[in-house]
């Protein structure tokens, strides 16, 4: 029996003027909920993955955007000071998509208001509305993204896309979970996904929550469970998209697309439409965020590279567009050609 709780459950919220976060570096063995005062200590937990997935840290971005009005609001100059606290929300993370849309909206509303208070309270609410707007997305994704598996489907899924990952429910995991209770997912293989482990520390404590059948697999496994007809269909989520359908996500991301086509197994991809870019053409444009060499050298602290070896630590890959058999959104499953079709879904949204 699936646990409610295991997926609607939300990792970040607004409290008494504080940003709540449940701390995703201790899990799956402790559960701390940290409370953060201000824009500049959400920022920080950004970076240091405290709060990590794109969707949720475009959350957490709105979040301290509005921390920051509240340390402004006595400014004179507050929306000058105010764009220049968001620019380093922004900055935060460089390869999402969700974290600069969402920074971008909030300032758009802080414009709009008649004085730094009015704006104050309007950023606010308008931080809840995008964390609203993205649990909305996520389970209409999981409704559509279900009816593409078959009965009896034995899905792999890469890194966290679950609840953790977003404002709430979960995209690629959002929509293993609405099969597994329609019935048709019958067991989940997850990657550990190295170096940073979100698959075995944060999807395996989500699927195990939500009762669903799973095992973990060693990343390198993949291939091997891919040929010897263990899979049937592949679900990740995203960071970002561009124009043309290329996708960049967790880094491994594009070894099981290429693993996939080789083996005729579908790629799938969820992800909101706040994930989708139209400004830029295809993946070369994405930058791709290169994080610790220590994430790779150490384990939980402690040195386990030999001496005098460096690392090279890329968070993030591109997938090219022709390796994705669909990206599903909350306004339905795109396929082939994308330039059209996400064009035509970023389009319905706008109009």
């Amino acid at each position: 029996m699936t646990s409610a709780a295991a997926v609607d459950m939300r990792p970040i919220e607004w409290a008494d003027g504080r940003v709540r976060l449940l701390d995703q570096t201790l899990l799956p063995h402790r559960e701390v909920w940290i409370e953060l005062d201000g824009c500049g200590k959400v920022v920080d937990a950004i970076r240091q993955m405290r709060i990590r997935g794109a969707p949720a840290i475009g959350v957490a971005g709105a979040y301290a955007v509005a921390l920051a009005a509240a340390e402004l609001v006595e400014d004179p100059q507050f929306i000058a000071a105010l764009e220049k606290a968001a620019a380093e929300v922004r900055n935060a993370r460089p390869t999402g998509a969700n974290l600069a849309q969402a920074v971008d909206r909030m300032l758009e509303e802080a414009r709009r208001a008649s004085s730094p208070a009015a704006a104050l309270e309007a950023l606010i609410a308008e931080a809840q509305a995008i964390q609203d707007e993205d649990e909305s997305a996520n389970r209409a994704i999981g409704r559509h993204g279900a009816a593409l598996l078959p009965q009896g489907c034995v899905a792999l899924t890469h890194c966290n896309t679950g609840a953790l990952a977003t404002g709430g429910f979960g995209t690629a995991l959002g929509v293993i979970v609405t099969a597994w209770r329609d019935g048709r997912v019958a067991r989940v293989l997850a990657t550990e996904t190295r170096p940073f482990l979100q698959g075995a520390r944060l999807t395996a404590w989500e699927l195990a929550r939500a009762g669903v059948e799973a095992s973990l697999i060693a990343d390198s496994a993949a291939g091997h469970v891919m040929r010897t007809g263990q899979v049937h269909a592949v679900l990740t989520g995203a960071d970002r998209i561009a124009a043309n359908g290329d996708v960049a996500n967790k880094i491994g991301t594009y070894s099981l697309a290429v693993l996939a086509r080789e083996n005729g197994i579908p790629f799938y991809v969820a992800a909101p439409t706040t994930t989708l870019d139209p400004s830029i053409a295809s993946g070369r444009e994405i930058v791709i965020e290169h994080r610790p060499p220590e994430e790779v050298t150490d384990f939980n602290g402690e040195r386990v590279a030999a001496p005098g070896i460096d690392a090279l630590n890329p968070a993030f890959d591109v997938t090219p567009h022709e390796y994705v058999t669909a990206i599903v959104t909350e306004r339905g499953v795109v396929r082939e050609p994308y330039t059209d079709g996400l064009r035509r879904i970023t389009e319905d949204e706008r109009g």
